[in-house]
């Protein structure tokens, strides 16, 4: 209301209808009559809202004003009253013999946000959005860090798989919203495979959330594997291979085969001082290892050729990784 039109008809209010007014009362002398009219009585805010509440008094002095709730809302001394949080406060003018109330009621700080729920991985991002009733600033918190955290524009990283709770406030109102960081997917292009000694392989996983895995073997003395997920076959034997992100894990089965090996004599007889080549076929493409059980009678080296030493009998033995295979070699006169 205009200030000027409010006066003017507060006047003529008490011209007319002296006995009616609000909040009068008589001094000793009843010709005198003290009074406070005020410019509301009931006022509705939110927080941080302001108003001026005009006081006029029947003496013409200024009124004081007082707030019987200043958490709720304070008033300075020219009536001009601040929201300050949610609640009921009442704001009295007074002069000497007469005094007028104005009842404020704050309103809550609505919040209003995009989730109540959200599901990510680790080093995925969300963003919270959040307004208020009154455009009041907000501020986010994470109630574990560790799992999640968020910053002040409401950005929600996953860190570890896990639950969270970020709680969204403004004045003295809070919303929150759960954050679960899931678990990982993980791919692997094999689950099982074999090698021979030497070989190696690469192994391919797609993790969901993008993490690089960590890789290891069970027997390394078997199969050893590498950070980028690269195989090497070392003997014969079996190795687990497990790659794993967070909680998630998955297992690939390594064997290193044993080879075959194929001499082209099983058998045979040399004469004193006489050689020959004895030739290894191994399937694995490794070279195989020869030795003599008499190197006195029959020596051998390790392009494979045997040299007859002196008469008698003895085996030359061709070997790869855990395979062997003889062949009888007798010297003559």
């Amino acid at each position: 209301m205009n200030r000027k039109i409010f006066i003017i008809l507060s006047l003529i209010l008490i011209i007319l209808v002296p006995n009616s007014l609000p909040y009068q009362s008589k001094t000793a002398h009843a010709e005198t009559l003290s009074f406070v009219v005020l410019s509301e009585y009931t006022k509705t805010l939110a927080i941080s809202d302001e108003f001026y509440l005009i006081a006029i008094t029947s003496n013409g002095n200024l009124a004081t004003f007082k707030s019987n709730n200043s958490k709720v809302a304070s008033v300075d001394t020219y009536g001009k009253v601040t929201a300050k949080k949610s609640g009921t406060a009442t704001i009295t003018a007074k002069i000497k013999n007469a005094e007028a109330s104005c009842k404020v009621y704050i309103d809550k700080t609505q919040i209003n946000l995009n989730t109540e729920s959200v599901s990510i991985e680790r080093n995925e991002t969300y963003s919270l959005l959040a307004s208020t009733s009154n455009g009041s600033s907000i501020t986010y918190k994470s109630n574990k860090k560790s799992v999640a955290c968020v910053d002040e524009n409401g950005c929600i990283l996953g860190l570890k798989p896990g639950e969270t709770i970020i709680t969204v406030t403004a004045d003295d109102s809070t919303k929150t919203c759960k954050v679960i960081v899931k678990e990982p997917t993980i791919k692997l292009d094999k689950t099982s495979l074999s090698l021979y000694r030497g070989e190696t392989i690469k192994l391919s996983a797609i993790v969901s959330s993008n993490v690089s895995p960590t890789w290891k073997s069970n027997r390394s003395k078997v199969a050893l594997v590498d950070n980028s997920g690269t195989i090497t076959a070392i003997k014969h034997g079996t190795a687990i291979i497990t790659v794993k992100v967070d909680g998630t894990i998955k297992i690939c089965e390594v064997i290193v085969k044993s080879p075959t090996i194929k001499l082209n004599e099983y058998e045979l007889s040399l004469k004193k001082d006489a050689t020959f080549k004895l030739n290894a076929t191994v399937s694995s493409g490794n070279k195989a290892i020869f030795k003599s059980s008499n190197s006195s009678v029959v020596s051998i080296d390790e392009a494979g050729t045997i040299t007859a030493i002196k008469t008698g009998s003895a085996y030359i033995t061709a070997s790869e990784d855990g395979t062997k295979v003889k062949c009888k070699v007798t010297v003559i006169k």
